[in-house]
């Protein structure tokens, strides 16, 4: 359900609340999550959501107050538009709606009048990729018949069951297809972005990836240190699982590996169960193209052939290794344009860091592979506040939390869209004495809002500088997206915060920072690499 506020307060004498249907109607989820953001900043309307009528999407409606009789016929096929707030701001919003839907219309459509087809088996033959973007109970299903249609699959949408993530992607390898996802949130094929995607150049370096934002982070880096993409294959959080087995994993490396203009391989996973993570290395140690591997585990160390080596601190290749393997996104990416023979830094100076006054850190991160890698320097840290509908409750210990979970995003946009959630954590967090610094994501590129760094510095400049923690703070992007990366970063330089150049140095200054009973905590975060 896409819903752009945590307003969930009943009708009264002034405040109303409106559902309207449009049957057979569907967009996608990212189109939904646009407008209804763009319905909440109306004046006069305090809620705003935009759902597919299933009954999971309807019990939400209820539980948000947002569900009248209005929406008793509605079947799973239709859309509902739901609202809150006066009269004639009402009236205005429901005429609104139409033409904020028909603005995500695509580019081809738009400028060609040619009707979208209304099936896949319409599409165009040559049509090589089908993006599915559906309700989860209805995604396995549609991506089932793109691979039958010949297509790959890249599948947006979440919640789709266990068993049916391994039927679809059992029958994508048996065709010779890809099966990106589900819960796939970013990818580059063919130099065309998917999802949630930064704007990159083309070049030599092919990434697979089972973390969406871990994937932004390295390839943005990557273009950094002068190196563009090939391709970047999502393949959804599932897919290092031991019930997936490394599916699409195993099957990007196989694609990449026999493309002759992909000179390095790079993998990025959230923790992969470890019988899979052997089974991807030893697979990439029989590779032509090199592999530079990141598994943000923590403790990955490898022995034997066709597998890795911890070595302490970097990453980097012994004579004839084929696979490097780093610990951290940074270091993947360095790695990676070593391998390559450009020269990237091996280190960031630490700036002179304030004294906190309070004693925990709180990161709050809108992805969630920076939530994992920062967990391995602080795996005892808390990872969840409560219910995100209700009172904000931090912990009393070291809070790393990822709000692009399931928990916080139930209802309304993910938080590189609509910033609402996490601005009222961010809130807590610099008003509770307790609080030593507070880490930010801003993640950029296509699909993520329009002003990402604007919310989050409105909050800080609510508190005088000499009354609030430090904040550190990290942006992912390339000059190129159309956030502009550079006015993002001033702006959060000027409302106060600490710019660190990558989601690694953002934690590990901030680890710095923090004393826990005492004793100084200041140590960088484990950074295993080697060859194979």
């Amino acid at each position: 359900m896409e819903q752009a506020t945590d307003d969930t307060a009943p009708d009264d004498g002034t405040v109303r609340t409106v559902n309207s249907l449009r049957r057979d109607t569907y967009a996608d989820s990212v189109a939904l999550m646009r407008a209804a953001r763009r319905l909440a900043d109306l004046p006069g309307v305090t809620a705003a959501s935009l759902v597919m009528a299933t009954e999971a999407n309807l019990r939400l409606l209820a539980d948000a107050q947002l569900l009248t009789a209005e929406a008793d016929p509605a079947r799973p096929n239709d859309l509902i538009v739901a609202l809150r707030g006066d009269a004639e701001a009402l009236a205005h919003a429901l005429d609104a709606v139409d033409g904020l839907l028909e603005q995500s219309d695509s580019p081809a459509t738009a400028t060609s009048g040619t009707p979208a087809p209304r099936a896949l088996t319409e599409a165009d033959p040559a049509t090589a990729l089908a993006l599915i973007s559906t309700p989860g109970p209805y995604a396995a299903a549609e991506a089932l018949k793109a691979l039958r249609c010949g297509m790959h699959a890249f599948v947006f949408s979440d919640n789709v069951p266990l068993d049916q993530e391994i039927r679809l992607k059992q029958e994508a390898h048996r065709a010779g297809l890809l099966a990106m996802g589900p819960d796939c949130g970013t990818a580059v094929v063919d130099g065309i972005p998917l999802g949630f995607a930064n704007v990159l150049p083309p070049g030599r370096i092919g990434l697979i990836g089972a973390s969406g934002t871990g994937l932004q982070q390295v390839s943005c880096l990557l273009d950094a240190g002068g190196e563009g993409v090939r391709q970047m294959i999502g393949t959804g959080g599932r897919d290092l699982s031991a019930d997936v087995g490394g599916i699409t994993t195993l099957d990007a490396l196989e694609l990449l590996d026999a493309d002759p203009g992909c000179e390095l391989i790079v993998l990025v996973s959230k923790p992969p169960a470890p019988e899979v993570a052997e089974r991807v290395l030893a697979r990439a140690a029989r590779a032509g193209t090199p592999v530079v591997a990141c598994f943000l585990d923590g403790s990955r160390s490898f022995a034997g052939d066709g597998t890795g080596t911890s070595a302490g601190e970097g990453s980097r290749s012994s004579a004839g290794g084929r696979v490097t393997v780093a610990g951290t996104l940074r270091d993947a990416a360095y790695a990676a344009v070593e391998v390559l023979g450009g020269k990237a830094p091996r280190s960031v100076e630490r700036p002179q860091l304030p004294v906190p006054r309070g004693h925990l850190l709180r990161a709050l991160y809108a992805g969630g592979t920076f939530a994992y890698e920062a967990r391995q320097l602080l795996p005892d840290a808390a990872t969840g506040t409560g219910p995100a509908g209700g009172e904000v409750l931090l912990p009393g210990r070291d809070l790393i939390l990822d709000l692009g979970d399931d928990a916080y995003t139930a209802g309304r946009p993910h938080p590189m869209i609509d910033p609402t959630v996490r601005a009222r954590h961010l809130r807590v967090a610099l008003a509770d004495p307790r609080t030593a610094v507070v880490v930010l994501d801003v993640v950029l590129g296509h699909g993520a809002g329009a002003d990402p760094a604007a919310a989050l510095a409105a909050e800080l400049e609510r508190v005088p500088s000499g009354e609030r923690p430090p904040v550190v703070a990290f942006v992912v992007g390339t000059d190129a997206d159309p956030q502009d990366r550079a006015a993002q970063e001033a702006r959060l330089r000027e409302a106060g915060a600490l710019l660190a150049p990558t989601s690694t140095d953002a934690i590990e200054w901030a680890a710095a920072m923090v004393t826990s009973h005492g004793h100084e905590r200041d140590r960088e975060l484990t950074t295993a690499g080697g060859a194979v």
